[in-house]
C-alpha cells in the first residue's frame, strides 16, 4: 500500500514519519515536499521517498498522487481559499483513484462553518472517497513556535484568553494516531476522532506549569483585542495570523469548557502526553 503524507516537513508530518520509522511495516511511504533540497535537510535521516507536492500548483499534485492508495491531507496555514486550492486537489484525488483520505482538521470544526477546515471536510465527504477526520485539540507545540518568543524574551504568555479552558494535545500523539490509521484505514472508514489529552487548563494554569518546569516566573497576561492586535503587529506578525490567533484564543471565552476524549489511548494503546511532560521534553527550547 502506498501512502502520501502532505506537509511532511511540518510538525505533524514529521511526527507521522517518525512514528512510521518506529513500526515494522511493508508500506511504501512518500513525503510530499514543496522544495526538495531544503526539505531534504529537514527530513534528515528519515527513510522516505520524496515527491514534490505544492498546494498552489495542481500539476505537482497530479504527479504526486500517482499510484497513491491513502493520502494524509492537511491545510497549510497560509492557504484559506478552499475553492481555489482544495477543490482541485480533491478532484485530482478522485481522478487518481485514491482509496482513502485522512484529513487533519480541528477540534470543534462541526460547529464553525466559517473556518476552512469545515469546508474541506465537506468537500471530502461529497467526493465519495473513504475518509477519516482527525480533530486535534490545542497543539502544545504552539508554545515552541508561535508563543515561543514571548516566553523566552518577555517571560510571559500574552493572549486574549482570560480564564477560558482548553484541551491540549502533543503533536507526537497526533503522529502516532495518524500512522496507525494510515496503516490500517479500513477500520476507520468515514469516522471522526477528537484528539485530546486528559487535561483542561486555562492559560494561567499553563503559565504556572511552565514556571515550575523552567524554574522562572512565566506570567499570563490577557490583553483586550486592540492591545493584542497592536502588540502583534509591532512584533511583525501578518494580519491574517493575528486574526487566527484571536479566533483560537478569544472566542473560547464564550464557549463551554471542551471535553477530553479517550481517542488517543483507544487508537494507540498509550496515554496521551501531559502538559508537564511536554514542558520537561522541551525545556531547552523553552529556556
Amino acid at each position: 500500500m502506498n501512502i502520501l503524507i502532505t506537509g511532511a516537513t511540518g510538525n505533524v508530518g514529521l511526527a507521522i514519519l517518525k512514528s512510521f520509522a518506529n513500526k515494522n511495516h511493508s508500506l511504501k511511504i512518500f513525503a510530499g515536499v514543496r522544495d526538495a533540497k531544503p526539505d531534504s535537510e529537514i527530513l534528515g535521516n528519515i527513510n522516505v521517498t520524496k515527491r514534490k507536492f505544492d498546494f498552489e500548483n495542481i500539476e505537482t499534485v497530479k504527479v504526486a498522487l500517482h499510484e497513491i492508495d491513502v493520502l494524509f491531507l492537511l491545510r497549510p496555514p497560509q492557504i484559506s481559499d478552499v475553492q481555489k486550492y482544495f477543490k482541485p486537489i480533491i478532484e485530482t484525488t478522485i481522478s487518481a483513484k485514491v482509496k482513502h483520505i485522512v484529513f487533519l482538521s480541528v477540534l470543534g470544526v462541526q460547529n464553525s462553518k466559517i473556518i476552512p477546515h469545515h469546508k474541506i471536510e465537506k468537500l471530502i465527504v461529497e467526493s465519495g472517497i473513504n475518509y477519516t477526520s482527525l480533530r486535534p485539540a490545542y497543539f502544545m507545540q504552539n508554545f515552541t513556535t508561535t508563543l515561543l518568543k514571548d516566553i523566552t524574551e518577555n517571560h510571559r504568555i500574552f493572549l486574549p484568553a482570560r480564564k477560558a479552558k482548553f484541551t491540549l494535545i502533543d503533536v507526537e500523539d497526533v503522529g502516532k494516531v495518524s500512522a496507525n490509521i494510515l496503516a490500517d484505514p479500513n477500520n476507520h472508514i468515514n469516522k471522526h476522532y477528537e484528539l485530546t489529552n486528559n487535561e483542561t487548563l486555562t492559560f494561567g494554569e499553563m503559565a504556572d506549569k511552565l514556571s515550575k518546569g523552567l524554574g522562572r516566573r512565566i506570567e499570563f497576561i490577557s490583553p483586550n483585542l486592540l492591545r493584542f492586535f497592536i502588540a502583534k503587529r509591532k512584533d511583525g506578525l501578518p494580519i491574517m495570523l493575528i486574526l487566527v490567533m484571536i479566533m483560537l484564543h478569544y472566542f473560547p471565552r464564550f464557549q463551554n469548557t471542551p471535553k477530553t476524549t479517550n481517542c488517543v489511548k483507544e487508537l494507540t494503546g498509550l496515554e496521551p502526553k501531559t502538559f508537564d511532560q511536554f514542558v520537561a521534553d522541551n525545556i531547552n527550547r523553552l529556556k
